[in-house]
């Protein structure tokens, strides 16, 4: 499947502990208002973390691998790029070898984007738009690139020697020819090793990206190499449906009473 998806680069961004961890993309969620990574905590096989209301979030993705990937990446079930009703093989992000790029809203154009921030259902973007019924998971769908296979070597065979003319030659023109189809066996025999040598530098190469722009990219297979998904909902939220452990009562300090606290005996008061 050839697509036209977008490719950015956001510079490198430093390590933490991913919320989602995958075998060729990491996927962890990052409070832009504080700057921390939200924590995350697994509950009956699936990660959640735990939001701010009113707080600006963005999505941290790495690319794990040394090959390109494209991520295709929704919130509340819908495309952050599109908009639309979020699918698979709809369009995403491409991320270089080793690459890591942040996320922080809706994509409105090549140049701009709509914030993510945490906020009720009644004001998520999904709900406003008629599709509430996924609000409150952040996915995606990571697939490989097609690799072509590289063309195979063309083998060029050493020009056939002349034969001598007559064989009434003497011992010195035998020994003249052999001496002048030494150096021809000497380059025949160099020739594919030189061309070996010129294979081995042909290879992929650092790209550079843009901030955003459009690029190609074929997927290796129609369906993803792999899913990841984070649900997330407010702290009390998560601690009401046992996800979260609630909070211990704070007790009153009462200080302990010593036997010896003085060395004689004052006269009482009044």
């Amino acid at each position: 499947m050839l697509g036209r998806v977008f490719i950015l680069t956001l510079g490198l961004l430093a390590a933490s502990l991913p919320a989602q961890a995958g075998r060729l993309v990491d996927m962890e969620i990052v409070n832009r208002s504080t700057g921390e990574t939200l924590d995350r905590h697994r509950f009956r096989g699936t990660t959640y973390v735990a939001g701010n209301p009113g707080d600006r979030y963005g999505i941290r993705l790495v690319n794990r691998t040394g090959q390109r990937v494209l991520v295709v990446l929704s919130v509340d079930g819908v495309n952050v790029v599109s908009g639309e009703t979020a699918s698979p093989d709809q369009t995403g992000y491409v991320l270089g070898p080793w690459e890591r790029a942040e996320i922080s809203g809706w994509r409105k154009s090549l140049q701009e984007v709509a914030q993510f921030y945490f906020t009720a259902l009644s004001d998520a973007y999904a709900a406003r738009t008629g599709r509430p019924d996924n609000v409150g998971v952040i996915g995606a769908a990571v697939f490989r690139e097609r690799v072509l296979p590289p063309p195979p070597p063309v083998v060029h065979l050493p020009a056939p020697v002349p034969m001598a003319e007559s064989r009434s030659h003497d011992m010195g023109a035998m020994a003249d020819a052999a001496e002048a189809e030494a150096p021809s066996a000497d380059r025949a025999a160099s020739a594919p090793m030189a061309r070996k040598a010129e294979r081995l530098g042909t290879g992929h190469g650092q790209r550079e990206y843009a901030p955003i722009r459009h690029t190609d990219f074929e997927r290796a297979s129609a369906s993803p190499a792999e899913v990841l998904s984070v649900r997330y909902d407010s702290r009390p939220n998560l601690m009401a449906r046992g996800i979260l452990p609630k909070p211990r009562p704070v007790r009153p300090y009462w200080p302990a009473p010593q036997p010896f606290p003085g060395q004689f005996v004052p006269d009482p008061q009044g």
